[in-house]
């Protein structure tokens, strides 16, 4: 057995954790002698109580671990551990540092330097598009933006790193085969494919509300800092915001409307001393000295206007405006809509393209300003051409 298979199996053993399992690594070493200790020199660990120390001496009886190893390869994913080089450098140093990261598709070097976006779930297309705008920025000058993929403002900020042609990493609050929400499955693929989707649970390990708070530690601990979009008063994100404080992350947040309940919490963050954002480069300056000065992606944000003007003037990293011109599916995506408002499964059914497709299209052409979001998905044109 390999050490990530021990620590696979370790993190499948219930009520365990990673707090208990550091006390049982400074006393045992490695993970594989663990598995193999007696629960009478497991109960000599402090904070091991008799029922743990019964079933991690019996953890065979209590998890598969050949079952949990069959499926991570079927799925194709990998497990990391703190001892791997991918680990984030950054997430070593919280109080409780995950076991294991099962990784569907790959994590680089370079996500070491990252940038935390979180907000509330039910959220403005103010908040959208502000989310959407600031990690497109973020993205486009190699910073790894991370979020949790929910609904609303994690969302956004996943495809405004897509449409960057950024990385993004999400850390999902279930098991990779029981992905949450349903309806961010397409979004997932994407992130998957230029980026990560992260977990910290067992393949098949169900959703449940009391997942999600702990999982933001991740999210809070990940990079060098957290930018709340828009947030309630009651909102997770506000959780998120005081798990990066107590790592020592600047939290940072984007204002909002004072006669908006959404708004409330991020203004609030903004009262208690986090930092006001109204672009990128309010982020970007704090990790200046992480690029090099040629870096035209950094010098550009650092320049960009603020959320209401566009993200820069390289539409999806491929080329200038002026140098862009629209696809067939594009052009087909335009066509559909006009000054009223079209809902995007209308849309998707005019032009015969799957919704997953029709939302990418549209999202790039709201990047270059060609098209307006509303609220409830509805989309608008913004311009009387579909090309500059």
């Amino acid at each position: 057995m390999t050490d990530t298979e021990a620590c696979i199996a370790l993190n499948m053993v219930p009520h365990l954790g990673p707090l208990r399992l550091r006390k049982l690594l400074e006393r045992l070493e490695s993970p594989q002698r663990i598995l193999g200790a007696s629960a009478s020199e497991l109960q000599k660990v402090e904070g091991i109580g008799p029922e743990i120390a019964a079933t991690l001496a019996r953890w065979q009886d209590a998890i598969n671990l050949s079952a949990e190893l069959a499926l991570i390869e079927e799925f194709g994913a990998r497990v990391i551990t703190q001892a791997d080089p991918l680990f984030p450098r950054a997430l070593r140093e919280i109080y409780n540092p995950p076991i294991v990261l099962y990784v569907w598709g790959t994590l680089a070097e370079r996500d070491h330097h990252a940038v935390g976006i979180v907000g509330s779930r039910k959220t403005s297309h103010y908040g959208l598009s502000s989310a959407k705008k600031l990690a497109y920025q973020i993205a486009y000058t190699g910073v790894t933006v991370v979020s949790g993929l929910a609904r609303g403002i994690d969302t956004a900020a996943h495809q405004g790193a897509l449409a960057a042609n950024g990385r993004t990493v999400a850390v999902i609050g279930s098991g990779l085969l029981e992905l949450y929400p349903p309806e961010n499955a397409g979004l997932a693929e994407k992130i998957a494919a230029s980026g990560a989707v992260l977990s910290e649970y067992p393949m098949k390990f169900p959703p449940s509300p009391q997942n999600f708070p702990y999982r933001n530690r991740i999210v809070a601990g990940w990079g060098s800092g957290l930018l709340v979009v828009e947030a309630g008063l009651n909102s997770g994100a506000l959780i998120t915001a005081n798990q990066a404080a107590e790592c020592g992350r600047q939290v940072y947040a984007v204002p909002g409307p004072i006669d908006r309940p959404t708004s409330a919490g991020s203004n609030r963050l903004i009262q208690q001393g986090a930092k006001l954002v109204t672009s990128a480069a309010d982020v970007l300056e704090d990790m200046e000295s992480l690029f090099p000065a040629a870096n035209p992606g950094f010098s550009q944000v650092k320049s960009a206007a603020p959320p209401s003007q566009p993200p820069s003037e390289r539409g999806s990293g491929s080329g200038t405006r002026s140098d862009w011109a629209p696809s067939a599916d594009a052009l087909s995506v335009w066509n559909t809509l006009s000054e009223s408002p079209a809902p995007l499964d209308g849309i998707a059914a005019e032009t015969g393209l799957s919704v997953q497709r029709v939302l990418s299209l549209l999202l790039d052409l709201e990047m270059r300003r060609r098209v307006r979001q509303l609220p409830g998905k509805h989309f608008v044109r913004a311009t009387q051409s579909p090309a500059p």
